[in-house]
């Protein structure tokens, strides 16, 4: 018996969306397939998109960062490959990178994770297949997902932490005098 998942129908957007797709080409193919996924899932919602490549998983999530903080994107897809090796290092990255961007989308950052984390190349290649489900594209859906919420909850905030809009709160009134130095 074939396997059946829902889907969410894609957002529709009032103001463009403008999305950075960082991803690691240690599996040059798997990531080729992924980013084509995420591309056509975001020109199929009319969005924009940036390509951007770091070394590897564990690098996805400094750029996210990294952007967030220097440039003006709505969202992040953050795609890559590990495959189990002989080595504890497959849980190493495969934990960290998905920590960090989760502790990243705690603090606002609306990203899709497509960072797969596999046991052998054939489940890579079978979840980065354009023909089937497309991990890409699923991650490209989550971002959009999430910045639609974002705006319909409330406008954008940029910085990664606590950076508040001055005037989301005052603190104690207006100023009687003028300040003098």
């Amino acid at each position: 018996m074939a396997e059946s998942h829902y889907t969410l129908q894609r957002p529709v957007f009032d103001k463009p969306v403008k999305l950075l797709i960082v991803a690691a080409p240690f599996y040059r193919d798997i990531a080729d397939n992924l980013i084509k996924g995420a591309t056509t899932e975001i020109d199929a919602a009319g969005g924009s998109y940036e390509i951007v490549e770091v070394p590897g998983a564990l690098e996805v999530p400094t750029a996210i960062g990294i952007a967030e903080r220097m440039s003006n994107f709505d969202g992040y897809v953050a795609l890559g490959c590990v495959i189990r090796g002989e080595t504890t290092h497959y849980e190493t990255v495969c934990n960290d990178s998905s920590r960090a961007i989760q502790m990243l989308g705690l603090q606002g950052l609306c990203i899709g994770n497509g960072i797969l984390t596999v046991e052998n190349v054939d489940q890579a290649e079978a979840r980065a297949n354009p023909a089937k489900m497309n991990k890409g594209a699923g991650a490209a859906a989550a971002a959009l997902h999430l910045i639609a919420l974002s705006r319909k909850w409330g406008g954008a905030r940029k910085g990664v932490g606590f950076i508040s809009d001055p005037q989301e709160y005052q603190i104690a009134g207006e100023a009687k005098d003028k300040p003098t130095a």
